[in-house]
């Protein structure tokens, strides 16, 4: 059985990834309507992910017992003033997200929940993963700084994303 601290601290996360997905998801939408398709492709990709994050979250909880309860998602962002700045703001946001990830590993080895402490250790190499991605991407682009040239050509890399 899941400890109920343990519970509320999830259901925060869930929360927390159901945001990720929709902040991901309004980039998308900002990029379509910018013609960078490939962008807004690796986007809606990235928004996707992170919502699968939230379900592990959400059957984490089934599994030992305890119960997922949703909250409204806050409304994010609907534009950006460059594709760097979109990164810029991706990069922050995964940053943040791993402090979270990070406090719920404090939080479920303070309360000696091995269970939970084995299904973070994903979370946290996740995480590594996900900020490394930002920060290369926001790299490319500030070496690109105003080529368009270099913004279509990173553009159609990253719509390759599978």
């Amino acid at each position: 059985m899941i400890k109920p601290e343990i519970q509320d601290a999830f259901n925060k996360q869930i929360n927390a990834e159901m945001y990720s997905s929709y902040i991901y998801l309004a980039m998308a939408a900002w990029f379509e309507n910018e013609n960078l398709t490939g962008m807004a492709s690796w986007m809606k990709t990235q928004s996707r992910e992170e919502w699968g994050h939230a379900m592990k979250f959400f059957e984490h909880l089934h599994e030992r017992g305890g119960r997922a309860t949703l909250a409204a998602i806050k409304a994010p962002p609907a534009k950006w003033d460059s594709p760097t700045v979109v990164f810029e703001e991706v990069a922050k946001h995964e940053q943040q997200i791993t402090g979270l990830i990070n406090q719920l590993v404090d939080l479920a080895q303070s309360a000696k929940d091995h269970a939970s402490v084995n299904f973070l250790q994903w979370f946290v190499n996740e995480q590594v993963e996900e900020e490394a991605t930002a920060a290369d991407i926001l790299h490319k682009l500030k070496m690109i700084n105003k080529s368009t040239n270099g913004l279509f050509f990173l553009d159609r890399a990253l719509g390759e994303r599978k």
